[in-house]
């Protein structure tokens, strides 16, 4: 039974923090990726599209040449900035009613559209406000 115990401990303390991932910003991400896997990209990924699909894909096709870093923090890394990019994505969608009660006409202004919802957040919903930090923009 202890060596179940330790095994699990160690299997737990090993994998990858979802909270991590959950409030890694798109610039940790990306100075993880570029530390960890920047030498393998250059060499195994050159002319790919750098978005975080085609990257993982390159990654993952190569991964008999990526070094062992490389192979440990670019699933993190990748899946901290998807989150990012969707998070962005379903803002508009989860914050509607801000956007046309309490920003007016700033709501076309990306920007102005952003900064009208973090100045209103304590009249935002909460599902707005969640959106809002998900998507990394406090």
């Amino acid at each position: 039974m202890t060596r179940i115990r330790l095994f699990l401990f160690i299997i737990a303390m090993s994998a990858p923090s979802l909270a991590a991932a959950q409030t890694m910003k798109f610039e940790e991400a990306g100075a993880m990726l570029a530390a960890s896997c920047g030498k393998d990209i250059d060499d195994n990924c050159r002319g790919v599209n750098l978005d975080a699909t085609r990257l993982r894909e390159c990654l993952g096709r190569n991964q008999d040449v990526v070094s062992a870093k490389c192979k440990t923090d670019y699933p993190q890394a990748l899946g901290a900035i998807q989150q990012r990019i969707t998070a962005r994505t379903s803002l508009v969608k989860l914050c509607n009613w801000e956007l046309n009660k309490l920003c007016g006409e700033v709501r076309y202004d990306p920007v102005k559209g952003i900064q009208c919802l973090l100045d209103s957040t304590k009249k935002a919903t909460p599902n707005c406000n969640k959106a809002i930090s998900a998507a990394g923009y406090r």
